[in-house]
């Protein structure tokens, strides 16, 4: 079992920017002393959502603070990034912190960003597949050369090289794992033998069905059974993850502060041809995450995170450690987290 933090620099109402981004970073640093596996950083444009811009910028910064625990991207955007940018500085961080860090990338939705960052809805609606393809190729091929309708480009080396360490742990190029919210997404990621990263608003059921169609799929595209079962062990699961003596405490803790946050978070996207978009209840929307992942005792969260690997096969975890929005109350969830729960599932 890989449990680590998933960590969003959620602004709750009332707070701050710099109080969110704190907060991440403190979160961090006691996934670490506490003994998780990971923490995985997110990152979204002008909403109070989560207000780090840059997952991969957040990563550096905490692989230099920390000296054991890997750092993911939960996710970075690829239609607002080039691939080749991204690329480099996915290298550049698998070398420097030895292996640590593993790239995650999704699609995104359909929101102004696209306007911002001048790449346009096409990127977003069929551009995904090209991006990720070029990414990919950078991370595994000593030079590269684009041909596509987005990206065009003569050969050039790539530098630094992912897989150009002397000596220690790193071997090869730095993991990749791929947000995976439509069937199209879960083939994409199949066919390109790529684990999945599933969202939090996902049951147990609808993972284990998704889980089905990217093994099938990935069979189908020709990789072999042996592959198909290595890949399958890195896929991750996100939730949220709330620690209390009682159950009904930490959903208390978790219904009182997230829809407020929900609420301001999820009205702020915009969207960048005007389109309709419906936005969850926050109110049903905490209520739902409470029922869904590990919210309440330490034995409650531990069976509940076992239960999730049995019923889906996966054996990774991006766990929203924030959901109080307090800081104090966010270090105590961390540290109840890694102190109470871990020792019950090893």
């Amino acid at each position: 079992m890989d449990v680590g933090a998933f960590i969003l620099a959620a602004q709750f109402p009332g707070q701050g920017q710099e109080e969110a981004l704190h907060r991440a970073v403190r979160s961090a640093e006691l996934s670490e002393e506490t003994g998780l596996d990971a923490v995985w950083v997110a990152e979204h444009h002008f909403v109070p959502y989560g207000v780090c811009p840059s997952a991969v910028t957040l990563a550096a910064l905490l692989l230099g603070r920390t000296r054991r625990i890997g750092v993911g991207t939960a996710v970075s955007v690829l239609p607002t990034a080039h691939p080749v940018a991204l690329g480099e500085q996915a290298a550049l961080l698998h070398l420097l912190s030895g292996g640590r860090f593993t790239l995650g990338v999704g699609r995104g939705g359909p929101w102004v960003d696209l306007e911002v960052f001048g790449s346009g809805l096409r990127a977003y609606e069929q551009g995904f597949p090209e991006s990720l393809d070029l990414l990919l190729r950078w991370l595994r091929e000593p030079r590269v050369e684009a041909d596509g309708e987005r990206f065009a480009f003569r050969e050039v080396a790539v530098v630094p090289r992912p897989d150009d360490a002397l000596a220690g742990p790193v071997v090869g190029a730095p993991p990749v794992v791929v947000a995976c919210t439509s069937p199209t997404s879960v083939r994409l990621a199949a066919e390109r033998g790529l684990p999945m990263l599933l969202g939090m608003h996902c049951g147990d059921e609808e993972k284990a069905e998704v889980v089905g169609l990217w093994r099938k799929s990935a069979l189908a595209a020709g990789r072999s059974p042996e592959h198909v079962e290595a890949v399958a062990a890195r896929h991750v699961s996100a939730g949220v993850a709330q620690i209390a003596d009682t159950r009904s405490a930490a959903a208390e803790i978790l219904t009182k502060a997230m829809p407020g946050w929900l609420r301001q978070g999820l009205e702020a996207h915009v969207t960048v041809d005007g389109r309709e978009r419906r936005m969850r209840d926050p109110v049903a929307y905490a209520e739902l995450l409470c029922e869904l992942h590990p919210v309440g005792s330490p034995r409650l969260c531990a069976d509940r995170l076992a239960a999730t690997a049995e019923r889906t096969g996966i054996h990774r975890f991006a766990l929203l450690v924030e959901g109080s929005g307090d800081l104090a109350a966010t270090e105590e969830n961390v540290r109840r987290l890694g102190g109470e729960v871990l020792p019950l599932l090893r």
